[in-house]
């Protein structure tokens, strides 16, 4: 299965029903499209042209689109009974104007009404009124509606998590064994992305993804030196002799996309680079026991500083130890001190304690790691230790 069933969608909507007869909403508006995602399975470009979901307590959706929009969500939801569109954004009268000419027509203003966002979010320049100055009154924005059923998955969405490890596995491998001296960052990241994604595209068919390649693998800047620097931007340098190296691999399946990640070295580590590599190790396997329900998120971060505070190089830790993992590559709940909620099972997050230090580089690994009835499973599967990821 590559992606999500129809009645898992079915699922999260008559949660969202229950919750809206829970706190006396009639409706809830979203313009959010990974909350559209979350709870149709319609894929889109996302673009400065605002949409909306109009999704009633009692009653069916109402989707309102860009005129672009209307065959392709006619194909991703073919079971939509009510669909308005407009032609252009920002067209001669505002698009969110010709939606309150939509709720009017539909009886909804008088209505109970919520939103995910008080109007369109927006992008590439995009510019619009508030929701609520639209339709003259206050509105109830209540994102967590959904941002909460998101905190903890489904079998499904951890079946698409557990495949897509899988391929992060794969083209993680490709990318090790193509970073050879000489070798540009990028040429190498493109080579392993391409013999990845071609084994992936094969074995998996007919699907959607939202980004191509699917599966990718990259250094993402962070070569020798300038691994140092946890978010580095690409620089296309030659990989050589000496450099600490942060491998990254994701491959998207259904829209979820597990997170790997590793330290490799090219050529004899140094002793400097093994002791750092040590530290980080054990903060990490000392993270790793505090994944388990009923801990507060926080547990693995304190534990993962604990042992950098003990080994004198706290002030080369430069970021939290983990985040949630699911739609989006990063995503609540935070493995970080001042996120206190309870891990519970079906819960997934990454598991990356890091170390950076300047004119050396980074050392960080990252696992995707989901939580169980007793404990927690690491679902990425690739060698931890150092003498399995030297270069030579």
């Amino acid at each position: 299965m590559y992606e999500l069933s129809q009645k898992e969608y079915e699922t999260r909507r008559d949660r969202v029903r229950e919750e809206l007869k829970r706190r006396n909403l009639d409706v809830l508006i979203f313009f959010s499209p990974l909350r559209i995602f979350y709870l149709t399975g319609y894929h889109l470009l996302a673009t400065e042209r605002p949409l909306a979901m109009i999704f009633p307590r009692d009653g069916e959706l109402i989707f309102f689109v860009p005129k672009l929009e209307e065959e392709h969500i006619k194909y991703r939801v073919p079971w939509i009974s009510k669909l308005f569109t407009y032609f252009e954004y920002p067209g001669t009268e505002h698009p969110l104007k010709e939606l309150l000419k939509v709720l009017q027509e539909e009886k909804i203003l008088d209505k109970k009404i919520g939103v995910d966002s008080d109007g369109y979010p927006g992008k590439y320049g995009y510019k619009g009124p508030a929701f609520s100055e639209i339709i003259g009154r206050k509105v109830q924005v209540v994102p967590e509606i959904v941002d909460d059923m998101r905190l903890v998955k489904s079998e499904e969405e951890i079946s698409l998590l557990r495949e897509s490890a899988k391929w992060c596995t794969l083209v993680l491998r490709y990318l090790q064994e193509y970073s050879i001296p000489g070798t540009s960052e990028v040429e190498a990241s493109l080579l392993a992305s391409i013999e990845a994604s071609s084994a992936m595209i094969r074995v998996m068919g007919p699907t959607t993804f939202a980004w191509i390649p699917p599966a990718k693998a990259y250094f993402r800047g962070q070569v020798g030196r300038l691994s140092f620097y946890p978010h580095m931007m690409y620089n296309n340098v030659l990989i050589k002799e000496g450099d600490v190296l942060i491998g990254e691999a994701s491959a998207y399946v259904g829209g979820y996309s597990a997170e790997l990640e590793r330290t490799m070295i090219v050529g004899d580590p140094s002793e400097e680079q093994m002791r750092y590599f040590r530290v980080m190790m054990k903060a990490r396997n000392e993270a790793l026991k505090e994944y388990k329900p009923g801990n507060p998120c926080y547990a693995p971060n304190r534990a993962a500083f604990r042992v950098f505070r003990e080994e004198g190089v706290l002030e080369k830790a430069l970021h939290r130890t983990g985040h949630g993992i699911g739609l989006e590559g990063h995503e609540p709940p935070w493995i970080e001190e001042g996120d206190s909620r309870e891990m519970k099972p079906s819960m997934v997050f990454s598991c990356e304690p890091g170390l950076y230090i300047p004119d050396l580089g980074g050392f960080r690994h990252s696992d995707t790691v989901v939580i169980t009835g007793d404990g927690a499973e690491i679902i990425t599967r690739y060698p931890t230790e150092l003498e399995e990821l030297i270069i030579r």
